[in-house]
């Protein structure tokens, strides 16, 4: 089979050909039906050897849908059956501890023992025909989704709604909710505070073609990044400024305009990975607002996402594209060229 292969740390990935893997004890076999394409691949990719513990080659892809086409020897479970429409839970965890015990394998206490963050984290992921999930409790029923456009909501859409939750209680009418980066995971993040509370939402971005699928999404208003941004965000909250900020870039600018932009008792809330600083001290942030970095989210999360997907009140902007095109379509993510998410998808 076709499978896009991390091979050597600081290059692009080889589009190789490869076995069919064999599902062993307890696991299951997907046909994937189509692997999301996430900046985070290309830190991966570009991070020095010894920055991540994981060993090499490994297929990449932890965003993916598919098909279970294989249940291993003892993987059979209530609920799930071969042929079944399902989405891959990115994280995976040891399954057993505290964290994992209630579905948070994004924070598995023993991760640090395991190796690999998940499937396309280190051990094989969803840029192939076939990917093999160490167990049923990593899957998550999609219904009649798509799998071919669903595989954004494992991490694009997984990853906003587990930080925007943990703020809803702040975001009462009359609050405002920023958005800053309107890529894959801030145009679900608008779609997801539209759908979740009564914010007005402000999407921050230095594309307009971005700044117009987020008026597409819902946002309230949208203005264009700079050293101008936060001064406009206080101009449309009366001076105030926003309850929350999510940044879904994380570079210095960004984390100085969502410093800037924040109200007192507010979330500043950073799950981007572009590296940057925000200094914590008195004076450079308002009074009682918190800064956190949320990680992914929680396999019970992951079917609230699905049940929001299906009602049709979030839907991941996709660009599909053939599996064989991985490189090229890194490529334009790296250039700013992906509205939305890119998918990569198997020949059938």
């Amino acid at each position: 089979m076709t499978a896009v292969r991390m091979t050597a740390w600081q290059k692009s990935p080889e589009v190789a050909r490869v076995p069919v893997p064999e599902p062993g004890p307890g696991e299951v076999l997907i046909k994937v039906a189509g692997a999301g394409v996430c900046h985070s691949d290309l830190h991966v990719m570009e991070w020095p050897a010894g920055t991540l513990p994981y060993g090499l080659p490994f297929t990449l892809g932890h965003e993916t849908a598919g098909w279970i086409h294989t249940l291993g020897p003892g993987a059979r479970t209530a609920g799930l059956d071969e042929g079944d429409a399902v989405l891959v839970y990115g994280p995976w965890g040891c399954g057993v501890c505290p964290s994992c015990a209630r579905g948070a394998e994004n924070y598995c206490r023993r991760a640090a023992e395991i190796g690999a963050a998940g499937g396309g984290l280190g051990a094989d992921g969803g840029m192939a025909e076939y990917m093999i999930v160490p167990s049923p409790r990593l899957l998550t029923p999609l219904g009649d989704l798509d799998p071919r456009r669903a595989a954004p909501l494992t991490d694009a859409a997984l990853t906003p709604y587990h930080a925007v939750k943990r703020s809803l209680h702040r975001l009462v009418p009359g609050s405002t909710a920023v958005v800053i980066g309107v890529g894959g995971l801030g145009h679900m993040a608008v779609q997801l505070l539209k759908a979740l509370c009564a914010a007005e939402v402000v999407a921050v971005d230095l594309s307009a073609e971005k700044l117009d699928l987020a008026a597409g999404a819902g946002a309230d208003h949208c203005v264009p990044a700079g050293e101008g941004a936060a001064e406009q965000i206080r101009e449309l909250t009366g001076g105030l400024g926003a309850t929350l900020v999510l940044d879904c870039v994380g570079a210095d600018p960004t984390l100085a305009t969502a410093a800037a932009a924040a109200a007192p008792e507010s979330d500043i809330t950073v799950v981007g990975l572009a590296g940057g600083t925000l200094p914590v001290r008195y004076g450079t942030l308002p009074w009682e607002a918190s800064v956190s970095i949320p990680y992914w989210g929680t396999r019970p999360e992951l079917a609230e996402v699905v049940a929001l997907a299906r009602t049709g009140r979030i839907r991941p902007h996709v660009e599909v594209f053939p599996l064989q095109e991985a490189n090229e379509v890194y490529q334009r993510l790296r250039d700013g060229l992906i509205a939305g998410r890119a998918v990569l998808v198997p020949e059938e």
